[in-house]
């Protein structure tokens, strides 16, 4: 059964599609959650609609568009920093203003709005070679900034008093991270659209932190689960005609709810307890 699926090569694309982003999410929304900047992905995707439908009004592939907005918006939250925090009320009403802008540019190109929905819901399926190669860059792009940042984010996120009077650079870390995570939500969203970008960035790392001891661990597992998901999610849709995104959601919420219910259940400060280890 899974020979005959794979002889399309519309599927074999939107296996390696999802692959590539979902690994990529389950990575970098480990940190999201472990730093509780879950809706600052959320604020990302949305914003990045009115930059995706923008950019279909003009004559630019949407992801291009996706990719400068959120980029633009991470990188600004990041350098708030700390003045940022609280203030739910206006990055609601910017969220609503963003989503305005991208109805708005609908509004006057028609045309696009079947691409619109792929935005908003994803379509996996629609995934060539081309955006397959843009996928692949940006991952290698995202995961080697992680990298590189990961030390002083994990210190920051865990001890930012001791970080700051050690030289560590909050702001800086902040504006790199929400950086990369505008990198993962722009590839995220060609898989589940930029309304279910918590599907694949939340879910996963929610239900691994819940469950795991280690930061290692937890990564693996978290990008595991991501990565069984988005595949599993595309069977159930090529064999129930269901859409992917849906098949997708509810397997990443069936995990979680599953996997918080465990007894063996240690919870997110074990996972920072360990974490600690790794920047002592």
């Amino acid at each position: 059964m899974i020979t005959a699926m794979l002889q399309y090569e519309f599927m074999t694309n939107a296996f390696v599609a999802a692959g590539v982003a979902a690994v990529v999410s389950g990575v970098v929304g480990f940190f999201l959650v472990m730093r509780g900047q879950t809706f600052a992905g959320h604020a990302l995707s949305h914003i990045g609609f009115a930059g995706a439908t923008g950019a279909g009004l003009i004559g630019i592939a949407p992801i291009w568009g996706l990719l400068g907005f959120t980029l633009g918006a991470g990188i600004s939250m990041g350098m708030l920093g700390e003045r940022i925090t609280g203030r739910d009320v206006a990055i609601g009403v910017v969220l609503a203003l963003a989503l305005g802008f991208g109805l708005l540019f609908l509004h006057y190109y028609s045309g696009f709005a079947t691409q619109a929905t792929a935005i908003l819901f994803g379509n996996v399926l629609a995934v060539d070679r081309a955006m397959i190669a843009v996928l692949a860059g940006l991952a290698v792009l995202t995961l080697a900034a992680l990298a590189v940042i990961m030390r002083p984010l994990v210190f920051a996120t865990l001890q930012p008093e001791l970080a700051e009077a050690k030289g560590v650079s909050l702001r800086l870390v902040s504006t790199a991270f929400l950086a990369i995570v505008a990198l993962a939500v722009s590839e995220c969203a060609q898989i589940v659209g930029v309304l279910l970008v918590f599907t694949l960035m939340v879910g996963p790392p929610a239900a691994a932190q819940a469950v795991t001891s280690g930061l290692w661990r937890g990564l693996a597992l978290s990008a595991g689960l991501a990565l069984a998901e988005a595949w599993l999610g595309i069977t159930l849709a090529y064999y129930t005609d269901w859409p992917v995104s849906f098949c997708i959601a509810v397997l990443s919420a069936l995990t979680y709810f599953v996997l918080i219910a465990t007894p063996q259940r240690r919870g997110r400060s074990k996972v920072e307890s360990l974490a600690e280890q790794q920047i002592s």
